[in-house]
């Protein structure tokens, strides 16, 4: 019988956190150790559900911010998560898993698209579903997408691994007297404008009492620990 906290999670991975040393793409090491903490949590009994941001390889606001369309640079940075869940499910397959990747535009020769429906089917199956291409709309990032998919697979947590160990009231590499925040409620993240996620984001978990958990995931074994209910990280939830 699973002695986990969470029976359910999504785990939202930035598209830098597969770079490891690498200046752009993806490192085969680091996205190698990322598989393993993952199949190791799903094997513990959690159903995992993943979502990868593209800043490795294109950032649609950056691409807009240099004097493209922001509707297409967007739409980019969409198909550079596809790119990155592909690699990650290949990545979970050499190490033993079952994964599929749906994606929220079509795109059929390569992914599924994304249906509630399926993708809970997956879950239940022992499968580790990765969601790609955000919304599927511009102007949305990645980190309302993993809230928005948390919500529809009815996640009991969404985790956002970074490259730090939770939410500080400033940058802990420019301010080494930084106070990192144990706990904290979405509005006082929203209020102190904490920006470890969009607010957007923000609002789509709070408004669905949905906890969100900040941690480091370059810290080997997190992910297990978090899912037997280790304080790891900042817990966000509530309102204040």
């Amino acid at each position: 019988m699973s002695t986990l906290a969470y029976r359910r999670i999504l785990l939202k991975l930035s598209g830098e956190a597969l770079m490891g040393e690498e200046d752009y793409g993806i490192d085969p090491k680091v996205i190698g150790r990322l598989a393993l903490e993952v199949v190791e949590a799903q094997q513990a009994g959690a159903e995992i559900a993943l979502v990868v941001g593209g800043g490795n390889i294109f950032r649609g606001a950056g691409l807009a911010a240099g004097g493209m369309d922001r509707v297409t640079g967007d739409q980019m940075g969409m198909l550079a998560t596809v790119i990155n869940a592909l690699a990650m499910q290949d990545a979970l397959e050499k190490v033993g898993a079952k994964a599929r990747v749906m994606s929220a535009i079509k795109i059929n020769d390569v992914c599924e698209d994304y249906i509630r429906r399926r993708a809970i089917r997956h879950l239940e199956k022992g499968r580790i579903v990765i969601f790609a291409a955000g919304t599927g709309n511009p102007f949305f990032t990645t980190d309302s997408g993993a809230a928005l998919r948390a919500i529809e697979i009815g996640a009991d947590l969404l985790l956002k691994a970074t490259k730090v160990d939770g939410v500080y009231d400033a940058d802990p590499k420019k301010n080494p007297a930084a106070i990192r925040f144990d706990t904290l409620t979405y509005d006082e993240v929203i209020a102190r404008d904490l920006q470890v996620m969009d607010t957007a984001a923000f609002a789509l978990c709070r408004d669905s009492e949905l906890p969100l958990r900040i941690f480091d995931m370059g810290q080997p074994g997190q992910l297990l620990r978090i899912l037997k209910g280790e304080p790891i990280g900042t817990l966000v939830q509530g309102r204040g």
